[in-house]
Parts: structure tokens; C-alpha cells; sequence
């Protein structure tokens, strides 16, 4: 048995504020706000920007993300998700320039998105929010042994441009404990906090990305970065078993997490017993539904979001699951070829009269910040901006060429993230955020991390620890070898392809998390062992 009941790290608890991210050095970066009497934004924007020095590979103020805020009653979301390129044209594009390379990104939006939370909610300035990630690129951070995990396996991505090589490349020996620097980004970090989101999207910086981008025949441009907003939208929100949780609404895709919640929410799951064959089996099956309706439904224009997200239609949904056999998925993103018996999208629109790295910072006032951002792939478009210490994210790597897709590249369009930050609230209170990265698997992963505290009791950080699986197309799965060979092999005999991957597997997320105890009011975090995940509290 681990030693703390069922996860092998102690969950982390404090009173006066609680942060989880994925290094160490992050969490206590925020930790380092919230001790000098910042609020859980000022110590988000903290974390965030930190984590672009220390979790290169997953962060950058090049990226995008979603972020959602909790402040008393009210709920906030911000998107500041980048739009492809006024230039993009899925005609003039071939999918390894899609993968990486100048023409893959999107709009920045992750310092458009840290600076306009610190601008309505934030009570620091931004030289004091910046000042742990400038001082730790400047002074240099030990590599981790995860970290040289990811660099080794991104030396192809890395050699997409000279500028992105010399970064993080050139850097010394790659190395766990060899301190690596970056001199260039700390200056930029420096030009933004003296001149703010203006000198990125309209000043020096947005000059310097835009002509690097159109000198290597990519398509971001001034007008891209100088047109970009982030926005404030409502959240989407769902009841399970009395409980409110709240995610992000369309454009992004979230809602599959929900409606899988929605379906599995008619069965008895504790009865089943946790990642039981008849657990697993419903959920992998609950997931393929929803994320049949999210490739129907996520791209093409006004989602039905009321009905997809109805408990009528959930039944409707749930009716359609063979309980003794798995059935074909497309799978995670759009394919031509349809398979035999593949499962459908559903008809949500008859419900509508029935009423997408990853972490979080809470404070003593009860603010908690959910914040879900990411490069694309490790490293991104592997496309560095000479003397910025940028690089950029390949985001249009998620759109498709294909113009029968929903989700074809086009200009203009914003890529139909999968990141699910998301609350759950328990009669009005504050109760849980959890997170991950982690691609189309976040909808699953998110969805199990809920579904282990909300049915099954578990502490936070046993939530992130216990084993999960991912589906794919037709009925292949992946499942942590924790779940026993008994279990997959009764998965297999219910037509599942079961793939064991390793005991603890960052393709099934790196989940962080916080909680509050209703009774007490202590904050609880947690953070996931499969990457350099770190929870702290004061």
C-alpha cells in the first residue's frame, strides 16, 4: 500500500493560500506573491511566467491557454486563445509545415492573457509578478531529470530553427542539476514589465516575431499580433450528484468532459468499484459518445451547447451503450475513412429546451485561479525568435488540411483547444479545481480525476495519483500498467484493444489540483509524479 493512504505523496494543506504547477520552482514562485500579500491572480501570472523558465518545453508567453477565475459568487473565464494567421491557408501547407516550422503558429496569447487577469483582478504591478521568472532566467535553473527527459526527446522539433537549438541546445550538457540560463527571454520579460502587453503585440517585440516569422516563409504577421484581444466569456456548467461544475464553453470542447460526466452520472459507479471492468468499460464508452459529438459539433460553428449538455439527452446517450461490448470510435480527431459500426454523434439539438500544462493558486479570500496553457507540442513549432529567448507554439497543428473537416485550417479561426480547467462548487462554496495537459486526452483524464473525488472519496492528491486509461480510434485503449492484468484482460474480452503503457505515463496528463475542506476551510492541493508536478502551502 502507499503511504499516504492511496497515493505515495502527502497531500499538501495550508490556510493562507495553496499553489500546485508543474515545478517546484513555479509553485513557489506564487507561493512568493502570496507571501507578500499578492492575490491568486498576481501569484497565477507569477506561476505562469515562471514555468516559461523552468517548463520551457510545455510554457511560453508564445502560447495559448484558458484560465478560469472564482471570486465569491461570481465565475470568470478568460480566453486568450490566438487566432491562425489573416495569411494561413490550408492549400499552402503541408502537414509537417503544420506540425512545426514558422507556418504552425497560431497568435501568441499567454502574456496577453497573464496581463489582462492581472489588470482587472491582480493587486501587483508587473515588474513585481515577473520578477521570480526574470531573476530565475537571468541567475539559471537546474535541469531536472524530467526535464532532460523532454529536451532529449525534442532534439528533432529543436532543429527546426538555429535560434531554437542555440536556446536549448547550447545551452551546456544536457544534464540533470546543470544550471541553464536564458539571458534573452529575461530581457524580454524586463521590456514587459516596463511597457506591458503593448511592446509584445504592438511595440518592438511584435516587429521582431513578425519579420523573423515572414522571413523563414511563415504566415504571423504584425497585423496578427497587433489585432489580438483576450476575452472574457461566461463559463458552461453542469450539476452532478447536487454538486456545480464549471468548465469552459464553446468554441472549445470542454463539454465532452461534461457530457461524459452527464451519462456516467445514471449509473451506480461505487457500486462497480473504482477502475473496475464494469467501471472502465462505461467510461471508455460514455467518452467515445461525447467525443463523437465534440468532432460533429466542436468546429462547426454554434456548438447546441444547451442540448449537448442536457441530462435528457445524456439518457438518450447512455441507452446507446452496450454494456458487454466496446464499441468503434473515429477517434480523437477527424478521419475521412469511417470505419464499419463506427459510432455517430448524437442529436442534441432535439434536448435544447432542457435546461477544453496545467495549474492553480487559491488564496485565504477564497479566489482560485484555474489555468491550462500550453506550446502545442514540447517545444512547440520549434521555431525560436532570435534575441527574444520566444518560441513559438505550432497550435495549428490541432486544425486539419482536409477541407471536408470542420477544423480545417482557415484564417481567422481559433484551434479547438481541448484544455478543461475546471471548478466544482458545493452549494455555492468552493470545493475543487483540477487540470491537466495533455491534448484530446485531457477530456478524459479530467473527467477521471473528477469522477475519483466526486464517486469515490478521494483526497486530492489521490485523485491525481490513481491509475487512468485513454481511448483512441476503433477500440484501442491505453492503460496504466497499475490497473492489473486481470482488469485489461477483462476489458479485452469485452472487444477492447488494451495497450499497457508504463506504471506512470505523462500521455494520460500530469493533472494538478486543489480542494477545500467545507467544514474547516483548509486548502488542499495536489500535484501529478508523472512529470515534475509540485504542490505548496502557507
Amino acid at each position: 500500500m502507499p503511504p499516504h493512504r492511496l497515493a505515495y505523496r502527502p497531500t499538501v494543506m495550508g490556510r493562507r493560500g495553496v499553489v500546485t504547477s508543474a515545478h517546484p520552482l513555479a509553485s513557489m514562485a506564487g507561493i512568493e506573491i502570496l507571501l507578500a500579500g499578492g492575490n491568486a491572480v498576481d501569484a497565477a501570472v507569477a506561476v505562469g511566467a515562471t514555468l516559461n523558465v523552468v517548463e520551457p518545453f510545455m510554457s511560453g508567453a508564445a502560447g495559448i491557454g484558458l484560465m478560469l477565475i472564482s471570486r465569491g459568487g461570481e465565475r470568470h473565464v478568460l480566453d486568450f486563445i490566438g487566432r491562425a494567421p489573416r495569411a494561413a491557408d490550408a492549400t499552402r501547407c503541408t502537414e509537417d509545415e503544420l506540425a512545426g516550422g514558422p507556418k504552425s503558429c497560431a497568435t501568441p496569447g499567454n502574456l496577453g492573457g497573464w496581463l489582462a487577469a492581472l489588470n482587472r483582478f491582480g493587486t501587483m504591478d508587473r515588474l513585481r509578478v515577473l520578477a521570480p521568472a526574470i531573476e530565475h532566467a537571468e541567475r539559471g535553473v537546474p535541469l531536472t531529470f524530467k526535464n532532460v527527459e523532454f529536451f532529449e526527446a525534442a532534439r528533432a522539433t529543436l532543429a527546426r530553427s538555429r535560434e531554437a537549438g542555440r536556446l536549448y541546445l547550447g545551452n551546456g550538457a544536457l544534464r540533470p542539476g546543470s544550471i541553464v540560463t536564458y539571458k534573452d527571454l529575461a530581457a524580454t520579460l524586463r521590456q514587459i514589465a516596463e511597457g506591458g502587453a503593448e511592446v509584445f503585440y504592438r511595440g518592438p517585440i511584435a516587429k521582431t516575431i513578425a519579420r523573423a516569422v515572414r522571413e523563414a516563409g511563415g504566415w504571423l504577421g504584425e497585423d496578427d499580433l497587433a489585432a489580438f484581444e483576450p476575452e472574457w466569456r461566461e463559463p458552461v456548467t453542469i450539476t452532478y450528484r447536487g454538486r456545480r461544475i464549471y468548465s469552459m464553453p464553446p468554441p472549445f470542447s470542454a463539454f465532452q468532459m461534461l457530457e461524459t460526466l452527464n451519462i456516467l452520472e445514471g449509473y451506480e459507479l461505487q457500486a462497480w468499484g473504482h477502475n473496475s471492468v464494469d467501471y472502465l468499460h462505461h467510461l471508455i464508452e460514455a467518452v467515445k459518445l461525447a467525443s463523437a459529438d465534440r468532432l460533429a459539433y466542436a468546429y462547426a460553428g454554434e456548438a447546441p451547447i444547451t442540448g449537448l449538455l442536457s441530462k435528457k439527452y445524456a439518457e438518450s446517450q447512455r441507452a446507446r451503450i452496450d454494456p458487454k461490448r466496446a464499441g468503434v470510435s473515429e477517434g480523437e480527431r477527424h478521419n475521412t475513412e469511417r470505419l464499419p459500426n463506427q459510432i455517430a454523434e448524437g442529436h442534441p439539438a432535439k434536448f435544447a429546451d432542457e435546461h477544453t500544462t496545467h495549474f492553480a493558486c487559491a488564496d485565504a479570500s477564497g479566489m482560485v485561479v484555474s489555468v491550462t496553457q500550453t506550446l502545442g507540442v514540447p517545444f512547440g513549432s520549434g521555431f525560436a525568435i532570435p534575441g527574444t529567448g520566444l518560441v513559438l507554439n505550432n497550435i495549428l497543428k490541432w486544425m486539419d488540411r482536409d477541407p471536408a473537416s470542420p477544423n480545417v485550417v482557415r484564417a481567422g479561426r481559433k484551434a479547438g483547444t481541448m484544455m478543461s480547467p475546471t471548478q466544482v462548487f458545493d452549494d455555492g462554496n468552493f470545493f475543487l479545481s483540477i487540470g491537466t495537459p495533455g491534448s484530446y486526452g485531457i477530456l478524459q483524464t479530467t473527467a477521471q480525476m473528477l469522477l475519483n473525488v466526486l464517486e469515490f472519496g478521494m483526497n486530492v492528491q489521490e485523485a491525481i495519483e490513481a491509475p487512468r486509461v485513454r481511448a483512441y480510434r476503433d477500440r484501442l485503449i491505453d492503460a496504466e500498467a497499475r490497473i492489473g492484468a486481470e482488469i485489461r484482460d477483462g476489458l479485452a474480452q469485452r472487444g477492447h484493444e488494451v495497450n499497457a503503457i508504463a506504471d506512470w505515463s505523462w500521455i494520460v496528463g500530469g493533472g494538478q489540483g486543489v480542494m477545500r475542506d467545507p467544514a474547516s476551510g483548509a486548502l488542499m492541493a495536489g500535484a501529478d509524479p508523472r512529470r515534475d508536478g509540485y504542490a505548496l502551502a502557507i
